[in-house]
């Protein structure tokens, strides 16, 4: 067990539950990470790799409080299934992000095709400036605005993914969204306070 991992009093389920969300968040980076050459996205995979491994910790914990004969062993066998499959993932999203950190090369035809996806992820630290600080994802309407979505936040060691709408953003914390590529752009300027208000949507007749 890993230095500074603690007991944390919840269910199996919201274990199982953070393991999924947060793997499947790993994915969706670390694909980014290669279509886009961004090492901020493959660094941000492998410090969630990081929260794997504690909740695979925490997992073990629980199941260790839990077992007291054979037939217990052999009824969470299922559980531990589940958080070894998601430690596995984690350990994937890992090596792919590892391609973009060590500067490794990519088949140009495979980028071709991964680049042909609509949706990109950028990660964003908030400044003393911006003007996100204090605000709630509900507030900035930014979906509605510039096209992004403020999908997990992370706050020191925390990381709180599928954020509500009266998430309250904080100077320092570090977000990660998703959008367009103009979209993102401009959040990531908001986040660093080059950019003082937010865009009204823009549409024009091709996009009906």
């Amino acid at each position: 067990m890993g230095e500074g991992i603690r007991y944390r009093p919840i269910s199996v389920r919201e274990i199982l539950k953070e393991m999924h969300d947060t793997t499947t968040l790993m994915v969706d980076l670390a694909y980014s990470s290669i279509i886009f050459n961004d090492r901020d996205l493959a660094e941000e995979v492998i410090e969630l790799d990081e929260k794997i491994k504690e909740l695979k910790a925490s997992l073990l914990m629980h199941t260790a409080i839990v077992i007291k004969d054979p037939e217990d062993a052999e009824a969470l066998s299922g559980v531990l299934q589940m958080g070894t499959v998601s430690d596995s993932i984690s350990h994937a999203a890992k090596n792919v992000s590892n391609i973009i950190l060590l500067g490794l090369s990519i088949p140009p035809d495979m980028l071709a095709a991964f680049a042909r996806t609509q949706e990109r992820f950028i990660r964003a630290k908030i400044a003393s400036d911006s003007i996100l600080v204090n605000k709630t994802v509900d507030e900035l309407s930014l979906e509605t605005s510039i096209g992004v979505k403020i999908i997990a936040a992370r706050r020191g060691r925390d990381v709180i993914i599928n954020l509500n709408g009266d998430f309250t953003i904080n100077e320092g914390d570090i977000l990660i969204a998703k959008g367009t590529d103009v979209g993102v752009l401009e959040f990531d300027k908001l986040a660093k306070g080059e950019l003082r208000s937010i865009p009204k949507p823009t549409f024009s007749l091709e996009e009906w």
